[in-house]
């Protein structure tokens, strides 16, 4: 079983979040930042002996790759940042590229929104804008993409190179700019490409044409939660009850849960969605999460997940690994996260549980007779 992790490669400074964030900006500013906003809430997260690397080392990404192969994550799928012709956070990625000493399989996800300030700012002003043009720029791109393409440790499945797209959605000549790029592959030896997108708002888009994809990756916590209830309000309600419950079991004073409009989802209740979910179609990829709690980012205005604990992410993981197998008939599973830190998404080893969510995920692969990945 080939889980693959994504990857967030916002820890080293860059020119547009010094002027955007400060001077010195990166993910761990967030990270140190953030608060326990009621008694028992975990924050900040510390990496376990104040590792707050720096990801152009490139012994940083080495530490990563070892862990990663130690444990079972099969490859990364590196965030992308490309706004016609510009690139933010390229350099870990292209470092990666040209050290071939970094031997862990990966791929790459467009993640073509804007850029705004939503995480501090109800405002959502746009930093950087997200334009796609026309075939001169889709071929720009195209060729930015192509030395990923040829590198040995892309992945790929028959020939084809596995490219991800994170809102497809969004994208108005969507279909013309893919037989772009797919062309283009064709005419530098590939097979084409293999498509996927993560985010379930394409999902629910009327008319939805899917048909250059290859893959649906049902990225959760996302699908889990508008599978709960497709009414956002309900299903907000229902998650905050089921999570207050469970904050009361363990003795919290709810009093102190402060302040009131922070959304409090239950960990339990979210990954029995996961793992109620049926594939929508031979191309559903799952997906499994470690934790989430966006607070670091949006302080008071964020969510938690309240009950997770490796114990438990180590009893789902071994069930969605075995549905991956026999529900969905995929050899691949995508994960949320390697490093999300600011969203608690991470494999990482933290202060609190050291090594322990990376151990529960060896357990659950050797549990279904998939480690080392085949």
């Amino acid at each position: 079983m080939k889980v693959i992790a994504f990857y967030l490669p916002q820890f080293h400074t860059i020119p547009e979040n010094d002027e955007w964030w400060g001077k010195g900006f990166t993910e761990w500013v967030n990270v140190k930042k953030a608060e326990p906003l009621f008694d028992g809430h975990y924050q900040p997260r510390v990496p376990l002996a104040g590792n707050y690397y720096d990801l152009t080392d490139n012994e940083v990404k080495r530490w990563q790759i070892g862990l990663a192969k130690k444990y079972g994550v099969y490859g990364f799928c590196f965030y992308h940042y490309w706004f016609d012709g510009h690139m933010l956070l390229q350099k870990p990625v292209d470092q990666y590229l040209a050290d071939k000493s970094l031997d862990l399989p990966f791929c790459i996800c467009w993640a073509n929104e804007h850029w705004t300030n939503a995480w501090t700012s109800k405002s959502n002003k746009i930093l950087i804008a997200q334009r796609y043009g026309g075939p001169k720029e889709w071929r720009e791109h195209f060729e930015y993409l192509l030395p990923f393409f040829k590198d040995d440790r892309y992945i790929k499945n028959n020939g084809r190179p596995l490219m991800v797209l994170y809102r497809p959605d969004l994208i108005d000549c969507l279909n013309d700019m893919l037989d772009c790029w797919d062309s283009l592959a064709r005419e530098n030896g590939f097979d084409g490409i293999d498509f996927a997108y993560q985010q379930i708002h394409f999902d629910l888009q009327k008319n939805k044409d899917d048909s250059r994809f290859a893959y649906d990756i049902e990225y959760q916590p996302a699908y889990a939660n508008h599978d709960l209830n497709g009414s956002r309000h309900k299903l907000l309600k229902k998650l905050k009850s089921a999570a207050v419950k469970a904050l009361g079991n363990v003795g919290v004073d709810l009093e102190q849960v402060r302040p009131q409009k922070l959304i409090l989802q239950d960990y339990d209740l979210t990954w029995k969605a996961v793992l109620r979910r049926r594939p929508m179609s031979d191309k559903s990829v799952p997906g499994a999460f470690v934790d989430w709690d966006n607070t670091a980012r949006r302080a008071d205005r964020g969510s938690v997940f309240v009950g997770a604990s490796p114990e438990k992410f180590e009893k789902y993981m071994t069930e969605q690994i075995a549905r991956a197998r026999d529900v969905y008939h995929k050899d691949m599973l995508f994960l949320f996260a390697w490093n999300e830190w600011a969203e608690c998404g991470y494999m990482e080893p933290d202060e609190r549980y050291g090594y322990a969510y990376l151990e529960a995920l060896k357990r659950a692969l050797e549990a279904n007779g998939e480690f080392p990945a085949r």
